[in-house]
């Protein structure tokens, strides 16, 4: 066995205090060796970001320790650095600057700090560009800067958080195959790679291990080795396997509905779920696509790319479907049932009843008909609402979930929305 850089052990964060205490992520166990590129993927929310920051020392656990190389982690991590999925570089300085300041942040003296800078940029494709400005380059040749920033410490561990999702396909195909030659050529100094990701693919074709995390709250559900030689196949039937199977973990299967819908607000004891982010035109679309296939299901894994949608939002999509009792999902298939066949196949008109019918179930818009039946005028302000939500949320979650649900019931004509005095109502004769 390589040696171990970093352990996790049973890291729990929280937000918030008294009643308003949320818990990011729980009892996270992860050991990370030399020579191993590991991703970290799962649904918006689940604690990604939030995991990444604590193993370098941008934040602190509420509970649990980080080890690296079996010392506790008592603040920043000296042997590790991070590169964001923005590109934040200082547009006043020049690209060789830009470099150089996180040497010079570490005493490193002129001559040294030119001299590794230079090297870098050549090393990413970046030989004579070293005079330029950020706004001179493209987006991926800005990344390309900041993975040459990152790097220039000389980081055993690299982290990467999202470097590409800010990039065009093609500039992120490009700095992704670059990253993968420097690291196997051994041309970096760092021992080992963790970066987080939504894309699927992306992390099939980069990484040694693929951790799966879920949410509410974060926790690690898999962790899966990719033994495929690199450079990778997109098109093999082993690469495919394996993509199916990590969309197979992340997605599940359909459960009882007791434990599919959850809590209501505000229930003693309960869990609310979230309600996924996604558009109901977006959601109609998929199962248009399904009701188009034979036996009216699909694999998950290949509903991206016919989709032309990235892989989180597929996900939210097939969730929505299975929340609202549309599509069943099974190792890593999502079909269609004979209700979610009707709405495929229904008028504009049918398509709003149906929908209205099952987002009355989910117990959050039970919580909000009957609290606006409650209400005089059958009528509340947004804040009011948003921050009872508060309660079982973070602010910003609160504030997603409040336009989430108000979208959807104003297309199910369920609610309201008065945006010159920013009122929720019921919607006249709707009101049971």
């Amino acid at each position: 066995m390589t040696e171990t850089l970093l352990e996790v052990r049973n890291v729990t964060q929280m937000y918030g205090s008294g009643e308003r205490r949320f818990t990011a992520i729980e009892k996270i166990n992860l050991t990370l060796r030399e020579g191993e590129f590991v991703t970290l993927v799962g649904p918006s929310g689940c604690g990604k970001s939030t995991l990444l920051r604590i193993i370098t020392g941008l934040n602190k656990p509420a509970s649990g320790v980080v080890l690296y190389r079996d010392d506790v982690l008592t603040g920043v991590n000296p042997h590790a650095t991070i590169v964001f999925q923005t590109f934040a570089l200082f547009p006043w300085l020049t690209v060789q600057e830009n470099v150089e300041l996180a040497l010079k942040v570490r005493g490193v003296d002129q001559e040294e700090r030119t001299k590794r800078a230079v090297a870098l940029l050549d090393k990413v494709g970046l030989d004579g560009f070293e005079n330029a400005y950020p706004r001179e380059l493209s987006g991926g040749m800005r990344q390309k800067v900041g993975f040459a920033r990152a790097m220039a410490v000389e980081p055993e561990l690299l982290c990467l958080d999202e470097p590409f999702s800010a990039l065009d396909v093609l500039s992120a195909e490009s700095l992704r195959n670059e990253l993968l030659e420097l690291w196997a050529a051994g041309d970096i100094p760092t021992k080992a790679i963790l970066m987080v990701t939504h894309n699927i693919e992306e992390a099939t074709q980069m990484a040694s291990r693929v951790v799966v995390m879920e949410k509410e709250p974060g926790r690690i559900v898999a962790d899966l080795p990719i033994d495929l030689p690199q450079p990778r196949q997109k098109k093999s039937p082993e690469f495919t396997s394996k993509v199916d199977l990590i969309y197979a973990t992340l997605a599940g299967q359909t459960q009882p509905e007791s434990l599919e819908l959850g809590s209501m607000p505000g229930e003693a004891g309960g869990h609310t779920r979230t309600l996924p982010n996604v558009s109901v035109s977006d959601l109609a679309g998929m199962l248009e696509a399904l009701a188009e296939k034979p036996d009216d299901r699909a694999d998950i894994y290949q509903l991206p790319e016919e989709l032309k949608v990235d892989s989180a939002l597929l996900l939210r999509l097939t969730e929505t479907a299975e929340l609202l009792g549309l599509a069943n999902i099974d190792h890593g298939d999502i079909a269609l049932n004979p209700l979610g066949q009707t709405f495929a196949d229904a008028s504009i008109l049918a398509r709003k009843e149906i929908f209205a019918t099952r987002i009355r179930r989910l117990p959050m818009f039970r919580w909000l008909l009957n609290t606006l039946n409650k209400a005089d005028k059958h009528e509340l302000e947004w804040d009011v609402l948003q921050s009872a939500l508060e309660l079982e949320f973070p602010p910003e979650e609160a504030e997603k979930q409040m336009d989430i649900a108000v979208n959807w019931g104003r297309y199910a004509e369920l609610i309201a929305y008065d945006d010159d005095r920013a009122v929720i109502y019921l919607e006249e004769n709707k009101e049971g």
